[in-house]
């Protein structure tokens, strides 16, 4: 199960993050960055009465991705990949890259918080 991928939040996550079938949870840092050439459209909700509406925002993400520019990341860790043995020592390197400027959703912390807590071994 993937807590995170570079297509998330519109291609703007620097982590892909994941429960590795190895062990441990799996933290790829990404080494450049989307760069749109134009703001992106408002979000919206998929509800059950708006697919139409929803899939045509989706689409039109999809080819201002196509048309961006991809810039450099110029942090430490840029490019590397982290394998941590427990979700909380994830939500720990999670903390980290973000404290370090990585763009990843608040929820992803949160989850590997909440999983290390059922886990008992933080």
């Amino acid at each position: 199960m993937s807590y995170c991928r570079w297509s998330t939040d519109d291609f703007q996550c620097d982590l892909y993050i994941y429960e590795d079938a190895r062990g441990g949870w799996t933290i790829h840092v990404a080494g450049n960055r989307v760069a749109y050439t134009q703001p992106l459209p408002e979000p919206i909700e998929l509800t059950d009465t708006n697919f139409d509406e929803w899939w045509a925002r989706h689409k039109l993400v999809g080819e201002m991705v196509d048309r961006a520019d991809r810039v450099p990341i110029e942090l430490p860790h840029a490019g590397e990949a982290f394998n941590e043995l427990t979700a909380g020592a994830a939500a720990d390197r999670v903390r980290e890259l973000r404290n370090l400027g990585y763009h990843c959703p608040d929820r992803v912390e949160q989850s590997l918080r909440e999983e290390a807590q059922e886990d008992g071994r933080g």
